[in-house]
């Protein structure tokens, strides 16, 4: 795949995440940004790297950090940050 195509694809999955979110972090309500459009289930567990809106999540900085640490390790982080949470905030 070309690089333009994955450009493509990639600023294609955060505008309809972004979109669908209304422009504000889901976990903490901001609405400044900027904005991360985070994969909630990893990309490399998922077909075609996972860039499906179902699988995004519109977050601040903070809170993205927050959720890349609890899927490295979920142990000493609160289950607000589990997969099963974050999808529930977007459905």
């Amino acid at each position: 795949m070309s690089k333009q195509k994955k450009q493509a694809i990639r600023a294609a999955f955060r505008d309809s995440v972004f979109d669908r979110d209304g422009h504000r972090c889901r976990v903490c309500g901001d609405t400044k940004g900027p904005f991360d459009a985070h994969h909630i289930t990893p990309r490399e567990q998922m077909e075609e790297g996972g860039y499906f809106t179902s699988n995004g999540i519109t977050l601040c900085p903070k809170c993205h950090i927050r959720a890349e640490a609890w899927l490295k390790n979920p142990n000493p982080l609160p289950s607000s940050w589990s997969k099963d949470q974050l999808y529930k905030l977007i459905r």
